[in-house]
């Protein structure tokens, strides 16, 4: 039987989009600070497994 292949990128495959930890491949991540701007929020994200920190941007749209 054959199954059907997953789209990268698509609701039906969630773990293909999202952040990815670049120290440890992890994609579980907190948010330990957000910060509103104008137009945009701000998070600092810390990886759960290494404790990596990353910074993210995200704009409305």
């Amino acid at each position: 039987m054959m199954r059907p292949i997953k789209q990268p990128g698509t609701a039906r495959d969630p773990e293909a989009t999202g952040l990815v930890c670049r120290a440890c491949g992890c994609r579980q991540f907190r948010v330990i600070y957000l910060k509103r701007l104008p137009g945009a929020l701000m998070r600092r994200r810390e990886c759960r497994n290494c404790g990596k920190r990353i910074t993210t941007r995200e704009t409305g749209g």
